[in-house]
């Protein structure tokens, strides 16, 4: 081999050793969503499948206005019918002459229907706006379905065609999807579970999420405080991108303006540009971890999340946080709380979401928008420290998506002329104090 076969070889390596990592997420290490199609019945010019999409990542789920799922036929396949969800375009079937198809384009592109469509409409799984929880946070909400009935295509497992080029919109852009492949026929029970059935043909996609193409810059950004340092660490400048390259192209608003209190200004867009609060970070979200209190065997962090866009709210939101303490937690106060555990024996990641009914919506920019908790850890005496930052989290990601940090040389240090035991009133007036600089600013 020579030298340019060489350099070609190690060319191509990288090249697909950064397609593979640019979609690897280390504290999810097997999330993905895979979209699967059963063959549930022939007919005389295609085939009817039930399509399950079945979202397997803890912390990310797809979010209001829904999914969008888009593929190209392999031949000139059209729809017929769909149950539980709909083609966004029809295209020309003006070939047609009796029966219209539902879609005629090569690249039709599916999208859920909305809640309350009449029962003939629906099928199993269907009608949630393209709502798909994260498998973590709701097993049962984490599966989205349809059923398509295809012709002009394959009528056997032999001559049918596969889909080909699947793209998944969550609800914007971020997911890559690779091709579709045959695998073992999906086995159904009957009610009384006596009796088992087979998908006549199955097949696959699985789509991985990347934050890289989602958007060039972060979507939320970390400040820090602490009890023993009068110093607040803010979101880095500029965090979530300034101008027009960032989150708010078309501008901010101050939040004491009139403008803020104005009709429709919490209404979103059809293109989801977001309309920020004006902040030097210029992040649509928040996170504050403070140190609140040290007790002899335990201590406790605050946690606040803060909302900056006036035209969305968060429903079913999700913040993960990895820190080393996180082995240990002892009680998490008015949040959800449920540990990671991607590497089995390693426990330093921790998911944090709402209450069903109570906190699970992180309302727009305003008085409301922020949600709020507090975390009880008990220190183990060999490795817990206030010095070099420990008691800080090492990364934070909200609806899956990493958040800028702070630089570790700015956060708040331990003086060296600290009490040994300060008074916990102190602390927790301190805090207090602290926590309400950080929510009016």
């Amino acid at each position: 081999m020579g030298l340019r076969d060489s350099a070609a070889l190690v060319a191509l390596v990288l090249a697909v050793t950064c397609s593979v990592a640019v979609a690897y997420d280390a504290l999810d290490p097997n999330g993905n969503i895979t979209i699967k199609w059963d063959v549930i019945s022939w007919t005389p010019d295609g085939y009817v499948a039930m399509v399950t999409m079945s979202n397997y990542q803890m912390y990310r789920h797809i979010m209001a206005p829904g999914w969008t799922v888009g593929w190209s036929w392999a031949k000139k396949e059209v729809i017929w019918s769909i149950v539980g969800a709909q083609a966004t375009e029809q295209g020309d079937c003006s070939k047609f002459k009796g029966g219209i198809p539902h879609c005629c384009k090569r690249t039709p592109a599916v999208v859920d229907l909305l809640p309350g469509v009449p029962y003939n409409q629906q099928i199993a799984n269907c009608c949630k706006a393209g709502v798909v929880s994260a498998f973590g946070q709701d097993p049962a909400g984490s599966v989205s379905a349809f059923q398509v009935s295809v012709g002009l295509a394959g009528t056997t497992n032999k001559t049918v065609k596969l889909p080909k080029n699947f793209t998944l919109q969550g609800p914007g852009p971020g997911y890559t999807c690779g091709p579709a492949r045959v695998v073992p026929s999906t086995v159904y029970f009957t009610p009384d579970r006596r009796r088992k059935t087979q998908a006549l043909m199955t097949w696959t996609v699985t789509c991985t999420y990347s934050q890289q193409l989602a958007s060039k810059y972060p979507s939320c950004c970390v400040s820090f405080s602490s009890f023993y340092n009068g110093t607040i660490v803010p979101c880095a400048r500029c965090a979530c991108g300034c101008g027009h390259g960032g989150h708010a192209p078309g501008g901010c608003i101050a939040g004491d303006s009139k403008r803020a209190l104005s009709p429709g200004v919490n209404t979103p867009r059809k293109d989801g540009q977001a309309l920020l609060q004006c902040t030097p970070h210029m992040c649509p979200i928040r996170v504050h971890w403070h140190i609140k209190l040290n007790y002899k065997d335990y201590w406790r962090a605050k946690i606040a999340i803060t909302n900056f866009n006036y035209r969305m709210n968060y429903t079913q939101w999700t913040l993960v946080a990895q820190h080393p303490n996180l082995d240990n937690v002892t009680e998490v106060f008015s949040f959800q709380y449920k540990p990671l555990l991607p590497y089995g024996a390693i426990n330093d990641t921790g998911m944090f979401y709402g209450l069903k009914f109570y906190n699970d919506l992180l309302m727009e920019a305003g008085p409301f928008g922020n949600v709020q908790s507090e975390v009880l850890m008990r220190k183990d005496a060999s490795t817990f420290t206030f010095s070099q930052g420990w008691a800080f989290p090492r990364k934070i990601y909200f609806n899956g998506d990493e958040c800028k940090m702070p630089p570790p040389d700015s956060y708040p240090y331990l003086p060296n002329s600290a009490p040994v035991a300060a008074p916990v009133m102190a602390a927790a007036a301190a805090s207090a104090f602290l926590l309400a600089l950080i929510l009016v600013a």
